[in-house]
C-alpha cells in the first residue's frame, strides 16, 4: 500500500489514528493523531512517542499475536488531563515488507470519565452527609435506651437534638430530590409569565421570621412598574428564598434585594432583569468563589452545618437559572460583605 493511499485511509478516520509496521515504526497518522502526539511522528520508533508501558504492551502483542487489543492512553490538553481508549487492530500485507501492521484509534473518554468520577464523589458526599446525622441518631437511642433512660432532664435534651439531627437529614433529602427535579428539566425552557416585583416581596415576607431572630434588616427596592420573565414561578421563589436565607444566616445585619432591567444587559447579551441580593457580612475570601455552586461545597463547613446548610442551595440556584438561559455573578471581599447577582433574559 503506497504512503498516499496509507494517509487517505488514515484521513478518512474520524478520530485520531496511526498505523504502526513489524519494524515497530509509525508508518502513517492522520491529522487527529498528530494533534494527539504531535508533530514529526511518521517514521520515529512507537515507543519514543507513546510512553506508556500499557499502551506499549498493547501494541507488541497485537503485532505479535495479530488479535485484537486494548489499552488507556493518558495525556494533557493544556487545560486538564485527558483519557482515551486505545483500540488497536492488525491489518496484513502493508508496511515493511508487508509484514502487517497495527492500527490504532484512539477514542476521547475524558467526558465520561469525569461523570463517573462526579458520581462517585457525589455518592461519598451524600453518605458523609447522612452518616453524620445517623451516627448521632444511634448513639442518642442508644443512650436513651440505656443510662438516660429514667432521667427526664437528659431525655428532653437528647430528644431536642434528635429532632435537629433528623430535620437536617430531610433537608438534605429535599434538596437532592429538589435538584435532580431541575436537572431534569433544566433543558426545558419555561414559558409563564413571572411577575419579580410579587416574588420578590413574597420571599421578603417569608423570610421575616428568620431575618428578625437573627436580628437582620431586610430591604427591598424594587421599580414601581413591574417586571415580568418567562420562567417557572416556584422555581424562581426558589432561587430568591435560597439567595436571601443565605444572606440572613451568613452575612451581617442588613441584607437589600435590589430588581432592576437593562433594555441590554451584556451577561446575556438581551434585555434582562437584574436581581441583587447585597449583604454587609463577612465577605468571601476569594479562593472560594469558584466552587460556590459546586454540591456539597462550604465556604465555612462548621458554620453551614451549624445553620443547617447541606451544601447544596447554590447548586440548585445555578441549575434554575441555567435553565432560564440566565446568569449568576458573585462579588465578594473579606470584610465588605458580598453581592449575589441573577440575570434572567427579558425574551
Amino acid at each position: 500500500m503506497s504512503d498516499d493511499l496509507i494517509r487517505g485511509f488514515l484521513d478518512a478516520i474520524p478520530q485520531p489514528a496511526l498505523l504502526i509496521d513489524q519494524s515497530e515504526r509509525m508508518i502513517g497518522a492522520n491529522s487527529s493523531a498528530i494533534s494527539l502526539l504531535g508533530n514529526a511522528i511518521v517514521g520515529r520508533h512507537f515507543a519514543t512517542i507513546l510512553r506508556q508501558p500499557q499502551v506499549i504492551a498493547a501494541i507488541e502483542g497485537c503485532l505479535h499475536d495479530r488479535a485484537p487489543k486494548s489499552a488507556r492512553h493518558l495525556s494533557n490538553d493544556g487545560a486538564q488531563d485527558t483519557s482515551f481508549d486505545v483500540t488497536l487492530r492488525y491489518v496484513p500485507g502493508i508496511g515493511a515488507v508487508n509484514g502487517g501492521a497495527a492500527l490504532l484509534s484512539f477514542v476521547d473518554v475524558t467526558d465520561r470519565e469525569q461523570a463517573s468520577q462526579m458520581r462517585r464523589d457525589f455518592v461519598a458526599n451524600v453518605s458523609h452527609e447522612l452518616r453524620t446525622p445517623l451516627t448521632a441518631l444511634m448513639g442518642f437511642i442508644e443512650t436513651l435506651r440505656g443510662p438516660a433512660r429514667d432521667d427526664a432532664k437528659a431525655r428532653d435534651r437528647f430528644l431536642d437534638i434528635m429532632e435537629g439531627e433528623a430535620n437536617r437529614m430531610n433537608r438534605l433529602v429535599g434538596d437532592l430530590l429538589s435538584l435532580n427535579r431541575v436537572e431534569s428539566e433544566e433543558r426545558v425552557r419555561p414559558k409563564e409569565d413571572v411577575d419579580l416585583n410579587g416574588r420578590l416581596a413574597s420571599t421578603i415576607k417569608t423570610l421575616e421570621p428568620l431575618a428578625a431572630a437573627q436580628g437582620t434588616v431586610l430591604e427591598l427596592y424594587v421599580p414601581e412598574e413591574g417586571i415580568t420573565v418567562k420562567g417557572d414561578p416556584d422555581q424562581l421563589q426558589q432561587v430568591f428564598t435560597n439567595l436571601v436565607e443565605n444572606a440572613i444566616k451568613y452575612g451581617g445585619d442588613k441584607v437589600e434585594l435590589r430588581l432592576h432591567a437593562s433594555e441590554r444587559d451584556p451577561a446575556v447579551r438581551a434585555a434582562a432583569a437584574r436581581i441583587q441580593v447585597i449583604d454587609n457580612g463577612p465577605g468571601i475570601d476569594p479562593v472560594h468563589l469558584p466552587r460556590l455552586t459546586e454540591r456539597f461545597y462550604r465556604a465555612d463547613s462548621h458554620r453551614s452545618r451549624e445553620m443547617g446548610g447541606t451544601g447544596l442551595g447554590l447548586a440548585i440556584v445555578k441549575h434554575i437559572v441555567n435553565r432560564h438561559r440566565g446568569r449568576m455573578r458573585v462579588e465578594s471581599h473579606v470584610g465588605k460583605g458580598s453581592v449575589f447577582t441573577v440575570i434572567l433574559p427579558l425574551c
